[in-house]
């Protein structure tokens, strides 16, 4: 299992600024309030919008995996290129798969060759294409990826799109559709050999989109919002396709399901780092979060880390209708590129912050991919510096090791709360574990904050003010606000 070490958050380590350990005391207060916390997500398991959490389980489970696998397993071969098209629950999740179990050089090895290093197997890239999951409608960005697909694949033959959209209705997506579906018809392609859709089962317009044009569907689940949807179908099938071990992302979901269960809180990460994480936000003032993983394969899964934070707890009112401006804000480093960027900051700066750090345990980087010997890279002797003859014969792995200790050292030297979560090894099993470990956070946390973790009442405007702008009709009172309120000024040079 993953490993939680938040003795950084306390006040033994980091003085005033972190929590005393009473606080954690099993017989006291705040425990059992707690654990009636657990009780309470136990009894709302499987229900509205918290549908997410029985994605490993049993039907859902077989119902969404069997589908995916037969379609993995009738086309295998049959595609070089695979491209996603979804923003945000419908792309990050998909982007963080891909760089924590794939290789960075992924896309790069040749068709034929064997994937050395490849975590998931023995499988080639002759069987798997290469993946591009296009997150959003920048022109030049969305125009590149789909020039270089079409110089590699110009009748688009050997290119699986797969369209991500619950309603359909998503301006971003709906767009990136429109010039894939244009791109299949000019070049003679049926769609319904080159277009696997995610879309909700029964309803919306991206279903009669389907429904009409013959696409191979997979469900997005109701009751699974898109920063949950990762271990559904939304992150599992393009997973699939490029060789990644889905089973063992749900059997990790499934083991981590069950340690955020327990009412003792001692025992219960997930509820042992929202208590620690929400009390020092509401009573120290550390409003901004930090996830800084000590391995550039865990860096996307900062970035999925980022959404769920924010769009689930940054909450204008609570559940009474009060306005309380509840939420953190979530933010990314990579160690150590950040140590030489941003750590200056973390400890002279403003302490208003709880550092994450994320770490590969020593033994797990044997597992790794390597690109000269083995992931640990052995630096070479002989070179006979003195300056840097203390490197000699060592590792990059334990030179990463010793620069995430003394990073961890540095920050509580100067008092700013930190915690450390610890993965064994990188591999399926592990990062389902991960996932599950904060989405089971997060609900611990809106719970704690009195807030609708599931809605986004902020994002909704923005939607609406853009199908005004680009002149959908019934939204005409939005673009009328938008000119209102963005009226040209004189402040402008």
């Amino acid at each position: 299992m993953l490993k939680l070490d938040y003795a950084n958050m306390l006040s033994d380590r980091v003085g005033e600024h972190g929590l005393d350990a009473d606080h954690l005391d099993p017989r006291g207060e705040e425990a059992a309030g707690v654990a009636a916390l657990t009780r309470k997500l136990s009894s709302t398991r499987g229900k509205g919008w918290e549908r997410w959490r029985d994605l490993h389980r049993e039907p859902m489970r077989s119902e969404h995996v069997r589908p995916i696998k037969q379609y993995v397993e009738s086309h295998r071969g049959k595609f070089d290129n695979l491209v996603v098209l979804g923003i945000g629950g419908s792309a990050l999740g998909n982007i963080a798969l891909q760089s924590a179990l794939n290789p960075a050089t992924y896309n790069l090895i040749e068709p034929g060759a064997a994937s050395k290093g490849q975590r998931t197997g023995s499988a080639t890239r002759s069987a798997l294409p290469r993946i591009f999951v296009v997150d959003n409608v920048d022109p030049a960005y969305f125009g590149g990826v789909l020039n270089y697909v079409l110089a590699a694949d110009p009748t688009l033959e050997r290119t699986l799109f797969n369209v991500i959209s619950k309603s359909g209705e998503t301006a971003e997506t709906a767009a990136q559709f429109m010039v894939i579906r244009e791109l299949l018809k000019a070049r003679g392609r049926k769609g319904s050999d080159h277009v696997v859709a995610c879309t909700d089962p029964a309803k919306g317009t991206m279903r009669q989109i389907c429904n009409q044009e013959g696409y191979f569907t997979l469900p997005v689940p109701d009751g699974v919002g898109g920063r949950f949807s990762v271990l559904s179908p939304v992150g599992l099938f393009s997973a699939a396709m490029c060789g990644i071990d889905i089973e063992g992302l749900l059997d990790g979901a499934s083991q981590m399901d069950e340690v955020c269960s327990r009412e003792d809180m001692s025992k219960n990460p997930a509820a042992t780092l929202a208590y620690l994480l929400v009390e020092l936000g509401q009573s120290k003032g550390k409003v901004n979060h930090v996830m800084m993983p000590y391995c550039n394969a865990m860096y996307l899964l900062a970035d999925w880390y980022r959404q769920l934070w924010a769009e689930s707890l940054g909450k204008k009112s609570d559940l009474t209708g009060e306005t309380v401006y509840a939420g953190f804000t979530p933010i990314k480093a990579l160690g150590t590129t950040d140590q030489h960027s941003q750590v200056q900051l973390y400890r002279e700066g403003p302490n208003d912050k709880v550092l994450g750090l994320v770490e590969l345990a020593e033994e797990g980087w044997k597992s790794m991919p390597g690109g000269v010997g083995d992931a640990n890279v052995q630096i070479p002797t002989g070179l006979n510096v003195e300056a840097i003859r203390y490197l000699e014969g060592k590792s990059m792995a334990a030179l990463l090791h010793a620069e995430k200790r003394a990073t961890e050292y540095a920050l509580v030297e100067s008092q700013r709360p930190n915690f450390t979560i610890t993965f064994p090894k990188l591999d399926a099993v592990h990062v389902g574990q991960f996932i599950t470990l904060w989405e089971m956070v997060t609900a611990y946390a809106g719970l704690m904050l009195n807030i609708d973790a599931y809605d986004q009442p902020a994002v909704e405007l923005g939607k609406q003010a853009t199908f005004g702008l680009m002149g959908r009709a019934g939204y005409e009172k939005h673009l009328k606000a938008v000119e209102q309120t963005l009226a040209a000024t004189g402040y402008v040079i």
